[in-house]
């Protein structure tokens, strides 16, 4: 019986020649983070053990991204504690304000995940890394102050789901479509403590952007963490961002690094997308998906472009598709946050900052922010907000009488537009 991608990176990471879904492993880890929400309390652990330094200054990486900047005193002192314990272990991958970002688009930008590795981080979204066709899940500060001292991580071998999408997309359908669509089908639980392997021609046609966008919300499905088999577009997205003699090395190992013809899933599900339209999960459950035609007359006071979902370049580019030569309506707060430095200057680069700025919306440092409302966009008493987030819990991006409905960047930018959620093609 043969082992999927995750089984294989797991099994390597253990020094073992093949893991069982349900066996519990100890396992190096490749890079370990938190950001400064979850690194205090990691911190704190890792001094409870009286170890005088890390496993590794250089497979740690520290990003305040949530409160930064910082929007109150707590929230100054939380990053406080991060960056001096980053200066007194010498951790190397410390951002900065002005060089740090949403950590699940900075930490790929940066070059420090790759295919193969095992990556753990304090945050739920760290799913997003399995684009790279890495094994990346999120866990608690306490394993992850474990991890900082042994450089290990105990993981149980989890199943796997394999998703299988085909057909031609229609205009305005986006990765985000494609996995709110995948909850919609299979709720918030289908994929409880599963792998989720997403393949098929609409997914080795996908740009990485897209991928991260997919990977990102396994979690709101339940699942342990997203992956996608390597190929050329990831190599093509590495090649700028690792050095020669690692490039190098991964271009020839990336081949083996596929499911097995015999190994097995727990299901395998298929999705023909021909006839997908934009979709948008309404109140209170990323789950509670429709096609955005079926929203009528869903007045909203806030829209919300950007996050680890949603604040790539390409997103960007689409927002801007959609608002260029428009104004936003003037009673709708409409806020655009780029998810890293480099992004932003992109945007600047490709005149998509002066299109928001022309069209009316306001443009954020880098920044979680109001995905977890935060700060830079927290909703009032019953106040609707269209994001490109990834959770619409009861109370998520604000007050806890308020509502939140997720959809692709177009979709948003259009309902800014609007006043109310539609189509991009309705305007």
């Amino acid at each position: 019986m043969g082992m999927t991608i995750a089984e294989k990176i797991l099994a390597a990471h253990c020094d073992r020649k093949k893991v069982i879904p349900g066996e519990f492993i100890l396992a190096r880890v490749d890079l370990s983070f938190a950001n400064d929400v979850t690194a205090p309390l990691a911190i704190k652990e890792f001094e409870k053990s009286k170890t005088k330094s890390v496993f590794s200054r250089n497979k740690i990486a520290l990003i305040p991204d949530h409160f930064t900047p910082n929007k109150d005193i707590q929230s100054a002192q939380q990053c406080k504690i991060v960056r001096e314990f980053a200066y007194k272990h010498r951790i190397k991958n410390y951002f900065e304000i002005g060089e740090v970002g949403i950590e699940h688009a900075l930490l790929p930008e940066c070059g420090l995940i790759k295919p193969a590795d095992l990556v753990i981080g304090a945050d739920s979204h760290t799913c997003t890394h399995g684009a790279l066709g890495a094994f990346a899940t999120g866990m608690g500060s306490t394993d992850i102050a474990f991890s900082w001292v042994t450089g290990k991580t105990w993981i149980k071998v989890p199943e796997t789901m394999k998703f299988n999408y085909k057909g031609k997309l229609k205009k305005w359908v986006t990765a985000k479509d494609i996995i709110l669509h995948t909850i919609g089908k299979i709720g918030v639980d289908g994929a409880l403590y599963k792998v989720m392997e997403f393949s098929g021609d609409v997914i080795e046609k996908m740009s990485m952007d897209g991928r991260f966008t997919m990977c990102n919300m396994a979690i709101e499905a339940g699942g342990k963490t997203g992956i996608i088999k390597p190929d050329k577009i990831t190599l093509e997205y590495l090649k700028k961002r690792l050095n020669r003699k690692v490039f190098d090395k991964l271009s020839k190992n990336i081949v083996n690094l596929v499911g097995d013809s015999d190994a097995v899933y727990s299901e395998i599900k298929e999705y023909n997308l021909s006839d997908l339209e934009p979709v948008v999960a309404a109140p209170h459950l990323p789950s509670n998906v429709k096609g955005v035609s079926k929203f009528k007359n869903v007045k909203v006071d806030q829209v919300v472009i950007g996050s680890c979902t949603n604040g790539r370049i390409e997103d960007l580019r689409l927002a801007a598709q959609v608002l260029r030569g428009r104004k936003v309506n003037r009673r709708i707060r409409t806020i655009i946050f780029p998810a890293t430095q480099d992004i932003y200057h992109q945007a600047l680069k490709e005149g998509l900052l002066e299109v928001f700025v022309k069209s009316g919306a306001v443009i954020s440092a880098p920044t979680c922010g109001p995905c977890l409302g935060g700060h830079m966009g927290v909703l009032a008493e019953t106040e609707v907000c269209i994001a490109t987030t990834n959770r619409n819990f009861k109370g998520r991006m604000g007050h806890v009488d308020s509502f939140v409905y997720l959809s692709n960047p177009a979709v948003a930018a259009a309902s800014a537009i609007s006043g109310k959620i539609i189509h991009p093609d309705e305007l």
